[in-house]
């Protein structure tokens, strides 16, 4: 069992916890994620491990109610506990490979949609960590949907939040801060890190591209299973197949197919439209190790 330490609402609908997962904390980097499973047969559930705490043995865990696995989750409190952490899954940020003193040379900008706040602040507070300040942009549809923006600020060399409806800091979409801090504000950026929606993820690669600014996009967002095996995170990038879960899931954004994985999320929400996948994708339906034949 795993204690469940803390237990907060951020905003409606979005929960944070930390979790007492000593193996997982002494390990994991930013980037990763683990499954929990609130009891023996219980759902699954992928989510990215937003902070963690080495010396006390804990993670933080941030996740939105979208089903039943996850508003199950909602109900537990300080005190209860999941049935098991699986742990650390998936690559770290290819951040955390690179030598400090590339890493010093470069001008990061990380873009955040939503609960994509939580995956980009562990990597914001390791560079910070490093002695490297990046840019951050955070965005909401409006002020009362903003999560983790004081921890954000405290690690974050710029911290600008946009929300869809103006209801506070900058007014509009991600990508127009984007598009302003460039070209109208003289910002240069050698690599942008962008984490939310498919859909948001979808338009500021194709800024970017604009821009000529590589991006790294994760996929976590379509990820269900966490193992390869049920075929959900397929995407292809590059023109190969590729699975969030075991190959990402950070990738070259200018590479990914949104338009095709944005479709095949919604056909796989029905049992038929799994069973119309697996026939049409026969041996790359899933990905096991991630990279069967």
């Amino acid at each position: 069992m795993y204690p469940i330490l803390r237990a907060t609402e951020l905003t409606t609908n979005i929960f944070l916890m930390d979790v007492k997962a000593k193996r997982v904390a002494d390990a994991c980097l930013p980037g990763q994620f683990v499954i929990v499973r609130t009891h023996e047969d219980g759902e699954r559930i992928p989510l990215t491990i937003c902070d963690y705490d080495r010396e006390a043995g804990t993670i933080t865990i941030v996740f939105q109610i979208v089903g039943a696995g996850t508003f199950e989750m909602a109900k537990l409190k300080a005190g209860d506990a999941f049935h098991d952490v699986v742990g650390p899954l998936g690559q770290p940020s290819e951040l955390t490979g690179e030598p400090k003193e590339e890493l010093m040379k470069k001008r990061i900008l990380f873009v955040a949609g939503g609960v994509g706040t939580a995956p980009v602040y562990p990597q914001v507070k390791w560079l910070k960590e490093q002695g490297v300040d990046a840019d951050v942009i955070v965005g909401a549809k409006t002020k009362d949907l903003l999560i983790l923006e004081e921890e954000m600020k405290a690690v974050a060399g710029n911290l600008y939040v946009t929300t869809d409806d103006g209801s506070y800091g900058r007014s509009g979409m991600v990508t127009k801060t984007i598009q302003d801090l460039v070209e109208q504000e003289g910002k240069q950026y050698d690599v942008c890190i962008a984490i939310g929606p498919m859909i948001m993820m979808k338009f500021v690669c194709k800024l970017t591209k604009e821009l000529s600014i590589p991006t790294v996009v994760s996929l976590n967002p379509i990820m269900v299973d966490g193992t390869g095996m049920c075929g959900a995170c397929r995407v292809t990038v590059g023109g190969e197949v590729k699975f969030a879960c075991v190959d990402g899931p950070e990738f070259d954004g200018h590479l990914v197919n949104f338009d095709e994985a944005m479709q095949r999320q919604q056909i796989y929400k029905t049992e038929e439209g799994r069973t119309f996948l697996a026939a049409k994708e026969g041996a790359t339906h899933h990905g096991g190790c991630g990279h069967c034949n």
